[in-house]
């Protein structure tokens, strides 16, 4: 049986479009319309909105008291009456569509934390995701600018450092018209040479030794100590030729060659060095005497020699380069005495202090004269310095004693006081790259002498002006020989060095030459000189200054050439300590 599907009654309207008005006309007897339900009038262009809204607020339908479709100043309170929607809903306008726009009702979010965002509640607000990427974009920028700045500025440290030696560095001696040159020599060459030598043999023992205070090893920068001023005690540089017991073995043929462990350690270590140094050799016979001028700045200390950063040029200046030589040399006299037992007990050697005067009060150091073999039918002999000993094991240890003194953090860039404790070995590091050459000499004056450990000390000034007082921040012991390795020192090359230049000596003629290394190049020069070149009433006149084979020396690093300064210098720290 097929269902029928039957069609209500539809109403007709004649009138005009959509279902006709019934309050006027009586609907008919068959339709089932709802009675009185209205309808809003809408036409086709419109766009249809809500049927029926329930959850009106009827309160406050009507903020602006606009008169409704109902009486004037009344509300409509039917959920059909949708002429309040007009305000709400701007499409309503057919011939308006690009006023269109979505209200959004919600609150703005606030943000959870943020001092900016707090004070700053109108301005527009990133997310925080997006801010997160804009400070990492910044900080990789800044560390692009940095290291940009970086390669920028060692590029011109480079290339500054080669001027700074030709317009700075001056000749540690004056070159006189009748001085002969007779040979240069590049460091280059150095480099290449190796020699090795049998182990020394002592020839004699002078002086006397202190035992070390082991309590300095537990010194640090929270528990520092003053370094104390020794005024009475005496200090010898004695020259070779000066030495009474060298002349003695010269006299007794006991080797060929004669020197000092401070003369050598400058001539192993010549290819690290940066200021103009010079060496008197003299060819008496058969022998050759390496000797060096009175008040030579081979007597001092260099300080920041190898470093990049420049010193000021003003030599009266507490930081400048013959200033800092003159504090470090009073600084390292001192501290050797001061960390030593005053018990008064000491250890005595064949003879005593050939230096020194009946009665006066000698520092603790002992001279060991060592002998080496160069050759078939050449020796060496050599002054060698130990400062202090120490029994371990039962067995007495000889130590040299060597302080490094800070002046000014900002040259070094490293406060010994705040990374000593906690970082030492970059302070170390520091101090190598600074003063390369003054390592070197310290590692090689201490494997000469056969000492079995070096000590090294800190100490830094009270005030970075304050260059009369110290104190010490701690001390470190090493062993020479590894030292050396840790330094790149090679024993080998070292002696080789001195074979090379002894070689080259004794091919000369019998008189007195001069050994200068050149202030602007990586190189030595040996000079023919008078034999009265050096001596008290020898009158120095230097080239004029377009003669000259390298730049004048009227304010040598080391000192004036003719070594009057540097006496006078020398003998007030004597005083002083």
């Amino acid at each position: 049986m097929v269902g029928v599907f039957e069609v209500g009654a539809v109403p007709f309207n004649a009138d005009g479009w959509g279902p006709p008005d019934f309050s006027t006309t009586a609907p008919a007897a068959s339709t089932t319309l709802p009675l009185h339900v209205p309808f809003a009038p809408f036409s086709r262009s419109e766009k249809l909105g809500r049927i029926a809204d329930f959850t009106r607020n009827f309160a406050n339908a009507n903020p602006s008291n606009r008169p409704t479709s109902g009486k004037p100043g009344s509300v409509s309170e039917s959920p059909f009456d949708f002429s309040l929607d007009l305000d709400a809903f701007p499409l309503a306008n057919p011939d308006d569509d690009s006023s269109f726009r979505l209200v959004d009702a919600k609150p703005p979010t606030r943000p959870k934390f943020g001092p900016k965002w707090r004070f700053n509640q109108n301005r527009p607000q990133l997310p925080q995701r997006r801010d997160e990427e804009v400070e990492a974009r910044k900080r990789e920028a800044e560390k692009e600018r940095a290291r940009r700045d970086r390669l920028y500025n060692l590029n011109r440290s480079n290339q500054y450092q080669q001027r700074r030696e030709a317009a700075i560095f001056k000749s540690s001696v004056d070159i006189q018209p009748e001085w002969n040159m007779l040979d240069q020599i590049p460091f280059s060459t150095f480099s290449k040479l190796s020699f090795t030598v049998p182990e020394p043999e002592d020839l004699l023992l002078c002086g006397a030794l202190e035992y070390y205070d082991r309590s300095f090893d537990r010194i640090t920068p929270k528990n520092e100590r003053r370094l104390e001023r020794f005024k009475n005690r005496n200090f010898f540089k004695v020259t070779t030729t000066d030495d009474p017991v060298i002349r003695r073995l010269a006299n007794e043929d006991k080797a060929t060659v004669f020197a000092t462990d401070t003369i050598l350690a400058t001539l192993m270590c010549a290819p690290r060095s940066v200021y103009s140094w010079d060496i008197v050799i003299q060819r008496v016979g058969n022998k050759l005497f390496f000797d060096k001028r009175d008040g030579s700045q081979l007597d001092l200390l260099s300080v920041h020699e190898t470093s990049q950063e420049p010193l000021p040029e003003a030599k009266d200046d507490i930081n400048s380069a013959y200033s800092l030589s003159v504090e470090a040399a009073y600084i390292n006299q001192n501290f050797s005495q001061q960390v030593l037992l005053s018990d008064g007990d000491k250890v005595s050697f064949d003879e005593p202090n050939p230096f020194a005067n009946e009665g006066d009060e000698v520092a603790s150091v002992a001279y060991r004269y060592r002998r080496w073999k160069l050759d078939s039918d050449m020796y060496l002999v050599a002054r060698c310095e130990v400062q202090s000993v120490v029994e371990v094991n039962n067995q007495k240890s000889f130590l040299t004693l060597n302080a490094l003194n800070e002046f000014d953090p900002k040259y070094s860039g490293v406060d010994w006081r705040q990374k000593l404790e906690t970082q030492r070995g970059a302070v170390l590091a520091t101090e190598l790259k600074n003063n390369a050459n003054k390592f070197a000499k310290w590692t090689a004056q201490s494997i000469l002498a056969s000492a079995d450990l070096m000590k090294l000390g800190y100490v830094s000034r009270v005030h970075p002006r304050d260059h009369f007082n110290h104190v010490i921040l701690g001390v470190v012991g090493y062993k020479p020989k590894d030292f050396a390795a840790q330094i790149n020192l090679n024993t080998s090359n070292m002696w080789g060095i001195v074979k090379s230049i002894v070689d080259l000596c004794m091919k000369l003629n019998e008189g007195k030459y001069v050994l200068v290394k050149d202030p602007s190049k990586p190189q030595v020069r040996i000079y023919e000189v008078p034999a009265d070149a050096f001596e008290n009433d020898y009158m120095e006149e230097p080239l004029p200054e377009e003669e000259q084979v390298q730049p004048p020396a009227e304010d040598a690093e080391g000192g004036e050439a003719n070594g009057t300064t540097i006496d006078v210098e020398e003998k007030e720290i004597k005083a002083q300590t």
